[in-house]
């Protein structure tokens, strides 16, 4: 069953009575234990939405999108809540804790309550949201989607992981397919039917694609036989949906060495009937399942193909191209998948500092009551708790900005306004995945540090958040390969054609909100780190016609350091946003001061360590590449 609003269905929480009472005793576990739960942060979501980008503004801009109104919003976002918070939030520890099992056959079994779970998640409705009305679609704007998402991969990344994989086969097939292959394949992926993966590590071939050995060779019927083994498959097996269909980087007989030979095909786990309906099993079985530090809820598969019939999707040797699509949208939710950690770690910090008595406050007693403070109260605990808040918070604002410009991408009629959203978009998407992954990492660390001994053992929960987070740095492209990424390609590459537009952005912004006096320290400093990101890339341009590595030494560097600049963008948006809802009254001023005063930490406590930054990129390679390799001796 589904409610309305306008011509939009929204998906309802109907959960079976056995759901129910599997949740409940889950949840009642959880708390008499005290381990950490999920409370949707709506209220900072609908600043975002509303004070800080103008949502419903913004959609009335979108011939596409001009009947997505307040109402439509709200209602996807209490129901989105509900399902998060009462079906997903308590299967995070049982998956963690019972992990999933391979069966002698070579399926996967989920751990308990996933699959009902996912069930429950396809009957509302869900997995449709913001996909194509060709293929049964509900057609909302990519930035509602990513509202949804971060709702569930924050209350439980592993058990989001199996159908968020499924949206960038869906867009992969979409704009790389054939019209046979989208009739196959589109209606099962967009309604949750069927689910997708991405199939590119092999033993020896994980960032260098190129060395990939997986063959596709071509048999009389038109089709594929797909030979070769696949690592680190995410939700690459499991019991969820009808079927699973992988999407496969592999190389055809007589194809170019290299990058340049590499195709796409499509592998479904059962080959479809003409008629739709699944037939025979496929030659593609899981190996192995690996043992994992975390995301124990998600199969990582090691997948075999014998001979396993697949599909190729566009022309040969230009599958990297094509991958790039799945990449980038899978670069992105790791991205969420940051500040689904940073946020979680918020949460919990929070709600144990304001119970945790230890020692008196350094300023005088405050609980006079008891017989000491809250931790709360002593500054180190602030410190990193103010820090989670502002990765979470302002991590929240960047990611939804990169989903307005998707909307823009997909769905505007003007072609200028595309162009300049792909733009952004492509210079956002590696910032967003490696910044919001190693700050969520951060955010994680802190949260356990905030519960001192009793983070490091397992019954609080803290410690799986720990563990869940490290693998976001790592997959998609590790935090090295991004900033390679921004640094050598997206801005070197262009000789700073694409860095030109940001730093404007930036300097533009500071101009228009000059007026208000309460920025102006704010404004003063991102003007002045701008003019610094400017000089900086112009300085490793010109070391670089030297000598190759200057890229690759400061590369990391140089992507955190656009990470902390365009944060401070966001908070002095967001200081901005509140200062104006406080002159025009709001029964919220707390909030709005909250906002306020976390900019202000922000800027005061962390966007100096940009300073040490321009100190290690602006200082070479020659320290990191003087050493012989034979002087690494143990």
């Amino acid at each position: 069953m589904h409610g309305r609003v306008g011509l939009f269905r929204i998906p309802e929480l109907h959960p079976s009575k056995h759901m129910v009472q599997l949740c409940v005793h889950m949840y009642a576990e959880m708390r008499e234990a005290g381990m950490i739960t999920y409370k949707a942060p709506l209220r900072d979501m609908r600043f975002v939405m509303q004070d800080l980008l103008n949502f419903e503004k913004h959609y009335q801009s979108l011939p596409a999108c001009d009947e997505v109104n307040q109402e439509l919003i709200d209602a996807i976002l209490g129901e989105a809540s509900r399902f998060s918070e009462e079906i997903v939030a308590p299967l995070n520890a049982v998956g963690d804790e019972a992990g999933c099992e391979m069966l002698e056959d070579g399926e996967v079994r989920t751990p308990p309550g996933f699959k009902e779970a996912y069930q429950q998640y396809v009957e509302g409705g869900w997995p449709s949201l913001e996909l194509s009305a060709r293929y049964g679609g509900q057609d909302l704007p990519m930035s509602l989607g990513t509202t949804v998402r971060e709702m569930n991969g924050t209350a439980n990344w592993s058990w989001s992981m199996y159908p968020g994989l499924s949206h960038g086969a869906v867009e992969t097939i979409d704009r790389h397919g054939s019209d046979e292959q989208k009739a196959m394949f589109m209606e099962p992926l967009v309604s949750g039917r069927w689910t997708g993966t991405m199939c590119l590590t092999e033993a020896q071939s994980g960032t260098d694609l190129g060395l990939l050995k997986t063959k596709a060779e071509p048999a009389e019927d038109g089709t594929y036989r797909i030979t070769g083994s696949k690592l680190f498959v995410s939700s690459g097996e499991h019991d969820l949906a009808e079927n699973i269909v992988h999407i496969v980087l592999a190389r055809i007989p007589g194809s170019p060495p290299g990058t340049k030979g590499i195709s796409l095909l499509i592998v479904p786990k059962f080959i479809p009937n003409d008629d739709g309906t699944i037939g025979a099993r496929n030659n593609v079985l899981c190996g192995a399942l690996e043992r994992k530090m975390g995301i124990h809820g998600n199969a990582t598969c090691l997948l075999n193909f014998d001979g396993a019939t697949g599909y190729l999707v566009g022309e040969e040797n230009k599958g990297l191209n094509y991958m790039f699509t799945f990449m980038n949208f899978a670069r992105l939710g790791t991205g969420l998948q940051g500040l689904a950690h940073s946020e979680l770690a918020f949460q919990s910090s929070v709600s144990y500092a304001r119970e945790r008595l230890q020692m008196r406050s350094l300023s005088g007693p405050k609980n006079l009551d008891g017989p000491a403070d809250p931790i709360i109260v002593h500054p180190d605990v602030r410190r990193m708790i103010l820090t989670q808040k502002a990765f979470a918070e302002g991590g929240r604002a960047l990611i939804y900005f990169a989903s307005t410009q998707g909307d823009i991408l997909t769905k505007s009629e003007d072609p200028e306004a595309r162009e300049l959203a792909n733009h952004v978009l492509s210079f956002l998407t590696p910032i967003i995945k490696a910044f919001l992954t190693e700050t969520g990492f951060e955010s994680a660390n802190l949260g356990l540090q905030c519960f001192g001994g009793h983070g490091y053992v397992q019954e609080w929960g803290v410690e799986q958040n720990v563990r869940d987070a490290r693998i976001s740095m790592l997959y998609e492209g590790t935090t090295g390969i991004q900033a390679l990424d921004l640094l050598g390609r997206k801005v070197l590459g262009t000789r700073g054609k694409a860095l030109a537009p940001v730093t404007a952005f930036v300097l533009d912004f500071c101009k228009r909100s000059r007026n208000r006096k309460e920025l102006r320290p704010f404004l003063k400093t991102l003007v002045r780190l701008t003019k610094e990101w400017k000089s900086l890339t112009r300085k490793i341009g010109f070391t670089a016609m030297r000598n190759r590595d200057a890229v690759g030494a400061a590369s990391v560097d140089y992507i955190m350091f656009s990470g902390y600049v365009l944060l401070g963008v966001v908070w002095a948006a967001s200081a901005r946003a509140a200062y104006r809802r406080l002159e025009e009254g709001t029964t919220e001023e707390a909030f709005y001061r909250a906002k306020i005063q976390t900019a202000e930490f922000y800027f005061a406590k962390i966007l100096p360590r940009t300073t040490t930054l321009l100190e290690t990129m602006s200082a070479g390679p020659e320290s990191l590449m003087k050493m012989e390799e034979d002087q690494f001796v143990f």
